[in-house]
């Protein structure tokens, strides 16, 4: 009778093919002894990702897309044949230090009302990274985009997540999808991603139906994993920001109506408009950080314009990556 892997480990690739070559060996050096399997979903990488996994880890579950899909509907693919107890996502760029999926799947069986559990995520050079956040709310984005949670840092709604120094473990609202462990019982429940998104935010959602379902989601620091994250000029930026703030009203408009969507659009309009007025005033009053706040100045006013005009909730349809 065949057994059911631990872990099933589930990343999604797009032209990533050295970073995922490291992301995958510091995977299985940590899966020593574990009982596991690991998925690579190719979304139409042109970089030779397929061919470089396949040569350096035969074992590795290969499924390649014809087209970038998305995070989303490429986790939901591998989950769907999968065949763990738990499901570790875990992004190309973040690297699992020693124990830490042992450390995750301990903590969700001592914890059975707990649906994820996510690391505790580290910066390159081994600072913290923050990696718990609340729900989005239209109250939120006025207390963010006007500054309010700057000037109250221990506001409990928006600075109690930044402030404290993750360094015990603790229920939380959402965990940053760059590696989280997700209980198959979960996902069965709930379902996976909602494919409507195509990046950014879909974790957010996910986590927010499963909290619906009476499901807890926690943080905890026994497991450590370095993150790098993605560094990006003006023209990408502008690119990821268009993807983010789509999601984000998709977001805002599935769980808090045409209302909510209307007050968020409002609270970033004011505080892209906001924030261009500040960068320009550096570039004026700072040579120094010229270049910078050239790039940041003109991406605000681009955002603020964007924010205040685009109201399409035309998330499938937009442009692939």
């Amino acid at each position: 009778m065949q057994t059911r892997p631990v872990v099933s480990v589930i990343i999604v690739s797009y032209n990533t093919r050295e970073m995922t070559l490291d992301c995958l060996r510091a995977l299985y050096a940590d899966l020593a002894g574990l009982d596991s399997e690991v998925w690579v979903v190719d979304n139409a990488s042109t970089d030779g990702s397929p061919a470089a996994i396949r040569a350096a880890f035969p074992a590795v579950h290969l499924l390649e897309n014809s087209r970038n899909v998305g995070f989303g509907i490429a986790n939901n693919q591998a989950m769907a044949r999968a065949g763990g107890e738990f499901f570790l996502l875990l992004n190309t760029d973040a690297f699992p230090k020693p124990g830490a999926v042992g450390s995750l799947v301990a903590y969700l069986r001592a914890h059975p009302d707990t649906a994820i559990a996510g690391p505790r995520l580290l910066n390159a050079d081994g600072s913290l990274q923050i990696s718990c956040f609340p729900f989005p709310s239209p109250s939120r984005a006025w207390l963010e985009n006007l500054w309010i949670s700057t000037a109250l840092p221990n506001h409990p709604v928006v600075g109690d997540y930044r402030r404290w120094p993750h360094d015990r473990e603790r229920q939380v609202d959402t965990v940053i999808g760059a590696c989280m462990l997700v209980r198959r019982t979960a996902y069965e429940q709930v379902g996976g991603f909602d494919e409507n998104f195509f990046m950014y935010t879909e974790e957010i959602e996910w986590q927010r139906r499963l909290r619906d379902r009476n499901w807890q989601i926690a943080f905890t620091p026994t497991a450590q994993v370095t993150h790098l994250g993605g560094a990006s000029g003006a023209t990408e930026a502008a690119r990821i920001n268009r993807h983010f703030f789509d999601s984000l009203d998709y977001y805002e408009w599935k769980h808090h109506g045409l209302a909510g969507l209307i007050s968020l659009r409002l609270a970033m309009t004011i505080g892209c408009f906001l924030r261009s007025i500040l960068w320009t005033l550096v570039l004026v009053a700072v040579p120094r950080r010229r270049p910078l706040a050239r790039s940041k100045a003109r991406l605000q006013a681009w955002l603020t314009v964007r924010q205040a005009t685009h109201w399409r909730l035309d998330l499938r349809g937009r442009a692939q990556c």
